[in-house]
């Protein structure tokens, strides 16, 4: 069943970047899926996004939860019969992270359940609904701290940012870009990680110099990218980003 209009999943956007990407794609002409763990966020996000008179649908994924994302999985399958465009944004940090010698192991291994394997857990439950559109996207939300170049340049402004955790999470997001988008290679599923960029969110804080508005910016180009698309690149608002 094709779509003249396009299906997008974005994974935690009851708030911050992820319904800034959520908006930004609906008002694109995107059909939107607003994939978050609590129903009542979930709900108040698509009435917010009603208000403005765009479309958005809510489902439940709880990354943690692997009978859930099945469950949502196929949810999507009966009712749009595709997904053209998937944006894995859910993640966390904890309060428990910190440099590898003293950082919690089950702050660590809190993070990397949900950012990674929850992350892998949504894209496989997908990828059947994604080769059935004519031209699939994924973005995996990203972070410069996931990179092993930036985490080890003294020069980096990221550089002091030791949350072995985190940042461990955001390096496997990347291998699964890397080794996804070479699987892929030849059909019409193209796949990339982006760094939205410093934004103030509840995820850091508000300690950000970008509005999530301006943060959902990169992740929608890419959730968007035409048929001249580049796949398994790891990108920031000022270009490439190190992996």
């Amino acid at each position: 069943m094709a779509h003249s209009t396009r299906i997008a999943l974005v994974t935690g956007a009851n708030k911050g970047i992820g319904l800034e990407i959520a908006r930004q794609l609906a008002q694109a002409g995107i059909i939107v899926i607003i994939g978050a763990r609590d129903p009542g966020r979930t709900r108040a996000a698509v009435d917010m996004l009603a208000a403005d008179g765009l479309v958005a649908h809510a489902v439940r994924i709880d990354l943690t939860d692997h009978a859930s994302i099945a469950t949502a999985a196929e949810a999507i399958r009966t009712q749009h019969g595709q997904l053209d465009i998937l944006v894995n944004n859910a993640g966390i940090v904890d309060g428990g992270d910190g440099p590898p010698s003293t950082g919690s192991v089950e702050a660590a291994r809190r993070i990397m359940d949900t950012n990674f394997i929850g992350t892998l857990a949504v894209t496989q439950a997908m990828l059947p609904l994604l080769r059935l559109a004519p031209a699939a996207r994924i973005v995996n939300l990203s972070s410069a701290l996931g990179s092993l170049a930036v985490n080890g340049d003294p020069a980096s402004p990221y550089y002091s940012a030791r949350l072995i955790g985190y940042n461990a999470s955001k390096a496997a997001l990347n291998m699964l870009t890397v080794q996804l988008a070479e699987e892929l290679r030849g059909t019409a599923i193209v796949v990339n990680s982006v760094s939205p960029g410093y934004v103030r969110t509840d995820l850091t804080g508000h300690m950000g110099f970008m509005t999530p508005a301006e943060g959902a910016a990169l992740p929608v180009a890419y959730a968007l990218l035409g048929t001249d698309a580049v796949s398994g690149s790891f990108v920031e608002p000022g270009g490439n980003s190190p992996w």
